[in-house]
């Protein structure tokens, strides 16, 4: 064979080797590219909201798998004293896979008149809150936030007042609801907690 036609066949071969044809077959049976976060994040979940510190847009996936209790706070209502209660709460079951989410609104009393700024002042220096707080946001009227229109369809109950409290399992589908009178330590929510944080998600 002559060297010129030895070398024809090798940069054929090697066209055929790294053919888009090629490269993209793979053995039958062979599962497909896993699932992205995106994928696995419930309905629920897939909401961006600022953060109440530095007002940076955040997506909720982030907490997809989870237990979550959502609650809508205020700094100055009789139940404000529940920071406390919630933070302790996200503090003892956190490494269990719950998080709190806390989100600001003025709807009730107007009992939130402050900047997110001074929310956050607030929050951190009186009752040291870790868990994720967003900006002042509104939870019930017109200008009903996305998650919130979501949680008070799946329930059938909006907030009365501030420190309304949703609790959703790890899957996202099942969504508990509970009064601003219901203490982040009462039993019952304890024991709704300690059994959706036993289950798969």
């Amino acid at each position: 064979m002559q060297p010129a036609s030895l070398f024809t066949l090798v940069a054929l071969g090697a066209l055929i080797w790294a053919s888009p044809a090629t490269a993209q077959t793979r053995p039958a049976g062979t599962p497909a590219a896993a699932a992205t976060p995106a994928d696995r994040c419930p309905a629920l979940l897939q909401h961006r909201f600022d953060r109440l510190q530095d007002e940076k847009p955040q997506s909720l996936c982030q907490y997809a798998g989870r237990v979550t209790l959502v609650v809508n706070t205020a700094s100055f209502c009789g139940f404000t004293q529940q920071y406390g209660a919630l933070e302790s709460l996200y503090s003892r079951y956190k490494d269990r896979g719950l998080v709190v989410l806390g989100f600001p609104t003025n709807d009730f009393g107007r009992q939130e008149p402050g900047s997110n700024a001074s929310i956050a002042d607030f929050c951190e220096n009186t009752f040291g809150v870790k868990f994720p707080m967003f900006a002042k946001t509104s939870v019930v009227g017109g200008s009903t936030n996305p998650l919130y229109q979501q949680l008070a369809q799946r329930t059938g109950e909006r907030p009365q007042w501030n420190f309304h409290k949703y609790l959703i399992d790890r899957s996202g589908r099942v969504v508990k609801s509970y009064a601003s009178s219901v203490d982040p330590k009462d039993p019952s929510l304890m024991k709704d907690i300690e059994r959706m944080l036993s289950e798969k998600s």
